[in-house]
């Protein structure tokens, strides 16, 4: 077999080629199984259209359900005053399947219905697989599919939209908590309000959580019951096309958190027991519940499995017209312990045959489908482990991820804000940590994600100013504590951003430094909204310190969105000097200098950089975005020949640095030469 370059690029791997190539081998093997009928992995991935409730070609419907261990399927619901009716019943066909035609009239759009399921031994009402539509009852909070045929099918305004990836930069969001008020907020809200603040902000996609329908809201949409519902607590289909719509109209892309890594234990909601069997989507035996999430394992081995998986991203791509995924819970499917306990220390835990190929197969062709339907499609890994080759091409041996997420980068700020003193914080930590990645795998790097706004845990900026935030961060409140906050929220995300190679996320709200965690309504708060919201009044109130960051972030974000493949620019470093604890690199013509330094400024200090002349772009000591205005952003930089470094082209840039600041400065290029036009010039 030829080598494959995830090998020829990394010579570490090499003894690990037989695993490499056998996982390799299984995807194409699979999708060889999988396709030999069909033709294309899109072509497979149809299982949406045939199972479910789809509309007839004479006005009536058809419903057809995957239920081989049952012996009897009813539908009931408004139409039959939620009684078994004969005209009702499904019949069985071959492989498992369940079918009944209906006449037109026999349902109608907006009644409520489940299947009846019987099977030796026992029965129960269910929600069908492949429910589009799933709602719930404010009064019995009991969950119901419906029947979901407007008369006007929603008309799309842009009908082809190219993500901007160069970088790509993600604003994480959550509809339901997205909103000022206290209460779930919609989908129309969101398009109106948070819309507009994101495009704004300048970044270029959102990645939106709890899309597909789930039972307890306060999961964050990560035990999900409906997989091909959108959740309809924040609205309807029409309405959630309307946010991706106009989301594409402003330029942005839209990503939405899929969770294929497992599923809520719901038997009445979800797929737990659907025709009276555990192991129908599931694992039958000690792997078929998650021991941490208290969720179930989807069996990844089965081809049905794979059909319904495969068919469900398929499904979200042409139906709502998301540009992408974010996988959650990747760890957990590479491996048989779901990666529990487990420190992965070298590229021996990557191999050791604990890896569960059936998962990687999905994962593998989930990627090649995905970019089969949409080139520009975004696919990015939640996984902590750090499995080599996760965001390769599939061509090259990978598993075919555009991204995935740079889970160590919050996990080092944290502790280092916990456990570190400010004069302790060294530089080359600091770059090590947020450029210590594989070359030939993008990662979207971040500070805080949701994971580090939940009750449990504390923002950044919490950690930072923690109490004193609820006191002192009116503008004219010259509080030390607040002070040191805002300057060190501002650097820790301009040197995580700068130094990307893929992408960067921001979660909602912490751009300005949201104050408060997230609380889900829950028995032990009162079942309160109160932290199950974003207060969007404190950076809109011009006489709070909240402005200062979000003006700084939007200064930030705006910089490296305006440099054209800013990700794929080489990150150089020019200084750094843990004893000064200054840190400066170069990317492209822009020049990043850092003085973490908590009580010292220097005057004069010189860095080696490419001879030239350079002006400051952007300023965290800039009064706009409440720094002291000690740099001077008017002042042109010139460098300073030293003969020592004259051979390799630096030059001595000086620069006076106030302690917990950061500058961006842009090197100046020389006018292009004119050149004469010879039909015009004279002799």
């Amino acid at each position: 077999m030829k080598t494959l370059n995830i090998i020829k690029n990394d010579p570490w791997l090499k003894p690990f080629a037989d695993a490499i190539n056998g996982r390799h081998i299984d995807a194409v093997n699979k999708e060889a199984d999988l396709t030999s009928e069909a033709g294309s992995l899109s072509n497979f991935a149809n299982a949406h259209n045939y199972f479910g409730l789809h509309p007839a070609a004479d006005g009536g419907w058809v419903f057809r359900e995957w239920a081989p261990n049952a012996t009897e399927i009813n539908l009931i619901g408004d139409f039959s005053k939620w009684k078994v009716m004969k005209k009702y019943a499904l019949k069985r066909r071959d492989g498992g399947v369940w079918e009944i035609k209906l006449k037109p009239g026999d349902i109608r759009h907006g009644d409520l219905y489940k299947m009846l399921v019987k099977w030796d031994g026992g029965s129960g009402e269910r929600i069908p697989a492949y429910a589009t539509r799933v709602v719930q009852d404010e009064n019995t909070k009991v969950f119901s599919a419906q029947v979901w045929k407007p008369d006007t099918a929603y008309k799309w305004n842009v009908k082809k939209f190219r993500p901007n990836t160069r970088p790509l930069l993600i604003y994480e969001c959550h509809i339901g908590m997205a909103q000022e008020k206290e209460g779930v907020g919609t989908y129309t809200e969101f398009r109106d309000l948070v819309l507009p603040r994101i495009a704004a902000d300048g970044y270029n996609a959102i990645q939106i959580m709890a899309i597909q329908e789930h039972p307890y809201y306060g999961s964050f949409g990560y035990h999900v019951s409906s997989f091909y519902a959108a959740s309809s607590r924040f609205g309807t289909p029409e309405e959630l096309k309307s946010l991706i719509d106009h989301a594409h109209e402003l330029g942005i892309a839209v990503i939405m958190d899929i969770v294929h890594s497992h599923a809520v234990k719901n038997e009445v909601e979800g797929l737990g027991r659907l025709d009276g069997s555990p192991d129908l989507y599931f694992y039958g035996d000690g792997r078929r519940e998650h021991p941490a999430w208290d969720s179930l394992c989807f069996d990844y081995g089965k081809n049905e499995v794979l059909h319904f998986l495969l068919s469900n991203c398929k499904y979200w791509m042409e139906e709502y017209k998301f540009d992408g995924f974010r996988f959650d819970g990747v760890t957990s499917m590479l491996y048989y312990n779901h990666g529990l306990g487990q420190a992965f220390g070298s590229y021996d835990d990557y191999y050791n045959g604990g890896q569960d190929t059936n998962a990687i197969t999905y994962l593998t062709l989930a990627n090649k489908l995905i970019h089969e339907i949409n080139r520009n499609a975004i696919t990015i890994a939640e996984e902590m482990s750090g499995m080599p080759g996760l965001a390769v091409p599939v061509r090259d041996g990978g598993i075919g991820f555009d991204y995935r997420m740079a889970m160590g980068i919050p996990d080092y700020w944290i502790k280092m804000l916990k456990e570190k003193k400010d004069e302790d914080w060294h530089p080359t930590s600091i770059f090590w940590e947020l450029t210590n990645r594989r070359s030939d795998e993008k990662t979207i790097s971040y500070v805080e994600s949701h994971d580090q706004a939940l009750v449990g845990d504390k923002t950044v900026i919490f950690r930072l100013i923690d109490k004193e935030m609820y006191w002192h961060m009116m503008k004219d409140d010259d509080n030390m504590t607040v002070a040191r906050g805002i300057a060190l929220h501002k650097m820790i995300r301009l040197v995580t951003a700068a130094t990307i190679n893929g992408g960067y996320l921001n979660f909602m709200g912490n751009e300005f430094g949201h104050p408060e965690w997230i609380d889900f309504p829950r028995e032990g708060n009162g079942w309160s909204y109160k932290y199950a919201r974003r207060q969007w009044d404190l950076v809109d109130r011009e006489e709070l310190k909240y402005i200062y960051l979000n003006d700084f972030d939007n200064a930030m974000i705006h910089l490296l969105s305006g440099y054209y493949n800013f990700q794929a620019t080489p990150v150089v470093k020019l200084w750094e000097k843990d004893s000064d604890q200054v840190l400066a690199f170069m990317r492209g013509d822009l020049v990043f200098v850092f003085n973490f330094n908590p009580s010292q400024s220097f005057t004069g200090y010189g860095i080696l950089a490419p001879a030239g002349e350079y002006d400051v772009v952007l300023s965290t000591d800039n009064p706009a975005f409440g720094g002291y205005g000690n740099i001077d952003e008017t002042v042109s930089h010139l460098t300073i020949t030293d003969p020592l470094f004259a051979p390799s082209g630096r030059e001595w840039l000086k620069l006076y640095m106030p302690p917990r600041s950061a500058m961006v400065l842009r090197m100046r290029r020389p006018a292009p030469e004119i050149k004469k036009d010879k039909k015009t010039t004279k002799k």
